[in-house]
């Protein structure tokens, strides 16, 4: 069973995913279509930091931070031996109702264009692409999504996957 709670990206077992992360997207793009953010920067007030667990070993990450009108998704994260066990929609799952419970109308991410299986997520949850926003400038490498929330009381969890 995948568990999804707050966490500290601090956390050595997630430091250890945050840099995985940055190493794979340092693979796929030139540095000027990263943006890393570093554990110190995940672990600021504004930034809301969660950890999946299987079997009391962490196997993802994903952050929402607070920004003004909307959440933005950051580093979300999951190990390459823990793909396709649901960990991603989990960690999705629980970025979204924690922007609800913080009363934010909207999600927002930037992911890579090459980043084919998390596009297909985050299409499959809601998101559908935008153009750039907050200091994002426009980047053919980049793709921009976003999600409209329904606010917490009028959400139907019989309609959820």
């Amino acid at each position: 069973m995948i568990r999804i709670d707050p966490a500290s990206p601090l956390d050595p077992d997630v430091t250890r995913l945050i840099f995985a992360s940055h190493a794979l997207m340092d693979e796929l793009f030139p540095a000027e279509s990263n943006h890393h953010m570093m554990p110190e920067e995940l672990a600021a007030p504004h930034v809301h930091f969660f950890a999946a667990r299987r079997d009391g070993r962490t196997i993802g990450c994903g952050a929402v931070a607070e920004k003004d009108g909307y959440g933005e998704i950051k580093s979300v994260f999951v190990d390459p031996e823990a793909r396709g066990s649901g960990a991603a929609q989990a960690i999705m799952r629980m970025l979204e109702d924690h922007a609800r419970k913080l009363k934010l109308p909207l999600l927002r991410l930037e992911t890579g264009d090459r980043l084919n299986a998390a596009r297909k997520l985050y299409a499959n949850m809601g998101f559908e692409e935008r153009g750039p926003y907050g200091d994002y400038v426009l980047d053919p490498l980049s793709v921009y999504m976003e999600k409209r929330l329904a606010p917490a009381e009028t959400r139907d969890p019989a309609t959820e996957a």
